[in-house]
């Protein structure tokens, strides 16, 4: 009898995930509240599921102190923060057998929660985390965002007063220059700190999906020298208070290691998606569902503009917010200096009270300050004339490499 149990309920657990991907996304709220009522009736045959306390956000280490006016000394930023950091130790699988994957996160909240990149457990089982001194806990998913490079774990049996929270900043604050430091596992030598400044703000950082290989961009990135080799994803990048202003998560290399440049999502980032990652395990970003290039002198020229500025719809996405209001996908082809393009799109030159000179002030200005059903007003350059047209943002649909 309980193995037919067992078997009836992972059918339906199989059904309700797959309607993520197939049911319109009105209904995953609903969906994915039933999934959570089956956890319930999984505890009654003893059947090992995360617990209802897994998804509940605990105290977090708040921080009242004014920037640049605290700040401490490498070792004893060090001292502060160690314990709260850890290793990831999981399995991944290949075609060629498996393999202990690296990288690591740091603590939350008192409950539990430690943060990491999506790109560190996507594909990984048998998750652990590992304490300075050595005490390993399992830890399970609750929660991740691919287009942010983000993963929430929950590690249940960690003791309470091994869970002390890094402090949260204020990424926005953060001035090119500034001293940091990055605390972590690189190659999984843990307990390592390495130091730089920030060499550069707003950044866009491509990122794909290893599950689907969808291309997606992280907006408003950290630039950063302080070394940076892997394993270290995941971990805090932090200001001299001791505060985490990012989560580092990639560099530019053509080595694999190293070279001078590295990124980290912004904390203000962090504080905008990891609840909604604890509370509902995914975090619904805002969608206009267009797509095209950014405009050049040549394009300029050729459709009227006065200056090389805003960004040219080439392709409006079926069914998307853009779509619905009437935003034009370009209609003629041409040969340019550099690819073939279709022109008579609209060309997006503003947003609210926002000038567009490229794609990635859209992304930025989404990304920071917009949410899933509020509107923007578009400025949009249409036959030589500027016109405003109001859009609904909607949520991303999964696997849509548009902004």
């Amino acid at each position: 009898m309980r193995t037919i149990v067992i078997i009836l309920i992972s059918v339906i657990i199989i059904a309700i995930w797959t309607s993520f991907f197939l049911y319109s996304d009105r209904h995953i709220d609903t969906l994915y509240l039933l999934s959570r009522k089956l956890q319930s009736f999984l505890d009654l045959y003893g059947i090992e599921f995360i617990s209802n306390d897994a998804f509940r956000i605990g105290t977090q280490n708040g921080t009242t102190m004014t920037h640049g006016t605290n700040e401490m000394s490498l070792p004893q930023l060090f001292i502060n923060s160690q314990k709260s950091v850890v290793q990831i130790l999981g399995s991944h699988s290949s075609g060629i057998g498996s393999n202990t994957r690296l990288g690591s996160g740091f603590i939350y909240d008192n409950n539990a929660h430690i943060i990491t990149n999506y790109h560190v457990t996507a594909g990984t089982t048998n998750l652990n985390i590992v304490f300075l001194d050595g005490s390993m806990y399992g830890a399970k998913v609750i929660g991740s965002d691919t287009l942010t490079d983000l993963t929430v774990l929950y590690a249940e049996n960690v003791p309470k007063d091994k869970l002390i929270p890094l402090p949260l900043g204020n990424s926005t604050k953060s001035r090119v220059g500034e001293e940091v430091a990055a605390i972590g596992n690189p190659f999984g030598l843990s307990g390592s700190i390495t130091s730089g400044i920030i060499s550069g703000i707003g950044r866009i950082l491509p990122t794909h999906d290893q599950d689907s290989g969808s291309i997606y961009s992280i907006a408003d990135v950290l630039q950063t020298d302080a070394p940076i080799n892997p394993g270290n994803s995941g971990g805090p990048l932090l200001n001299m208070e001791g505060e985490v202003i990012g989560i580092t998560s990639a560099i530019i290399s053509s080595t694999g290691e190293f070279s001078g440049i590295g990124f980290a999502v912004t904390s203000n980032l962090v504080n905008k998606v990891i609840p909604s990652l604890i509370t509902k395990g995914y975090f619904k970003h805002p969608w206009l569902g267009v797509s095209g290039i950014n405009i050049t002198p040549e394009i300029a020229s050729r459709v009227g503009l006065s200056k090389p500025r805003g960004f040219l719809v080439v392709d409006v996405m079926s069914g998307s917010p853009a779509e619905k209001v009437g935003i034009r996908g370009g209609s003629k082809s041409i040969n340019s200096s550099d690819k073939n393009l279709r022109l008579r799109g609209d060309i997006i030159t503003g947003i609210d009270d926002k000038v567009v000179r490229k794609i990635d002030d859209i992304l930025l200005y989404l990304q920071k300050y917009k949410a899933v059903n509020d509107t923007v007003r578009l400025t949009v350059f249409r036959d030589k004339l500027s016109r405003q047209i109001n859009i609904t943002l909607e949520a991303v649909p999964n696997s849509q490499e548009s902004v």
